[in-house]
């Protein structure tokens, strides 16, 4: 049990499905509360019916201006206090060589991965609370790190997240505001079956089975937020670290 995750509120983007769901669902497993933010009415029901009274839910694209200080508000307005965010929202489209692609689609990846998650970084950092510290982790990817081919959007934006970590543990650390990167592997989602279905890379060709359950990095979410890993702080957390996943409980690989 993780006991410092008990009574926390944490934004997470995009639990409707996925990684995000893990993560939302561990935080609940460990007495924390969540404010889910999800763009679908059948994601908003699929929640509903998991949380019960205890759904709290933004409905909105991560894009639109308001969200992040709808969830703040949210948060508050339920609990009384805010102490996490995951941005977890994010799209792997467009496909494609950078040619190949609409400029429009690559714009709106980057928005996505990238400026959503800068709004409600910026907008967490506002919000007055009296709990401190509070913590951020935002889902990295090895893509933020290497280039892979059609993959181009995703990387970048990627890559400019794993920035916007270190950067916002620089300036607000000392502030009590810790920012992690944690990233997840090749983990069991509809992404890798979007992936898989491009067939435009070495990544696409991997069989389901070479792919790791999301509760995996869903745990170290948690374990980040809970307080036990804020010596990482400013840091990319990868789940494949022997040292790591033996310090978060995580099976050898």
């Amino acid at each position: 049990m993780l006991e410092g995750l008990a009574e926390q509120v944490v934004i997470v983007t995009g639990s409707g499905k996925g990684l995000g769901r893990a993560i939302a669902d561990d935080i609940a497993a460990h007495g924390g509360h969540v404010v889910h933010v999800v763009r679908s009415e059948d994601a908003a029901v699929s929640i509903e019916e998991a949380f019960g009274e205890e759904a709290a839910i933004v409905l909105g694209d991560v894009n639109d201006g308001p969200a992040a200080d709808l969830a703040i508000e949210m948060a508050f307005n339920r609990w009384g206090r805010l102490d996490g965010l995951v941005n977890n929202a994010g799209v792997i489209a467009p496909i494609g060589r950078l040619t190949d692609v609409d400029p429009d689609d690559w714009g709106y990846s980057i928005a996505t991965n990238l400026v959503a998650p800068y709004r409600f970084i910026a907008s967490f950092i506002r919000a007055v609370t009296d709990q401190s510290p509070r913590r951020i982790v935002n889902i990295s990817s090895g893509a933020a790190h290497r280039p892979i081919e059609g993959w181009g959007a995703y990387c970048a934006g990627k890559a400019g997240l794993a920035m916007l970590t270190r950067a916002t543990q620089l300036e607000y650390g000392s502030q009590g505001i810790l920012s992690f990167g944690l990233i997840p592997g090749l983990v069991d989602t509809d992404m890798q079956g979007t992936i898989r279905a491009s067939g435009i890379n070495e990544v696409s060709r991997l069989p389901r089975e070479a792919l790791r359950p999301a509760s995996e990095p869903a745990r170290a979410a948690t374990y980040l937020l809970s307080g036990s890993g804020d010596d990482l702080a400013g840091r990319e957390v990868e789940i494949r670290d022997a040292t790591l996943r033996e310090r978060m409980g995580l099976p050898a690989l």
